[in-house]
């Protein structure tokens, strides 16, 4: 589904994420979250909403969540 690759990811140290499963994990949930942010905009449109407010509530929405662990930032 998405029309962009993968950035290369890397840890807060900046080093690259090179353990293949760690990687293979980060490529499914990106792809599953852009099918759920396909489908949000999808039926936004068949509603007749703004397509561009619901993407800018859904950058909002992604921006303040926070993360449950101590270290991870």
């Amino acid at each position: 589904m998405s029309t962009s690759s993968a950035p290369a990811w890397r840890t807060p140290q900046g080093e690259p994420v090179s353990c293949l499963e760690k990687l293979k994990v980060l490529a499914q949930n990106l792809e599953e979250f852009e099918e759920m942010a396909q489908d949000i905009l999808e039926d936004a449109a068949l509603m007749g909403c703004d397509v561009e407010q619901v993407r800018s509530a859904l950058a909002e929405r992604l921006s303040a969540i926070q993360i449950r662990y101590a270290d991870a930032k």
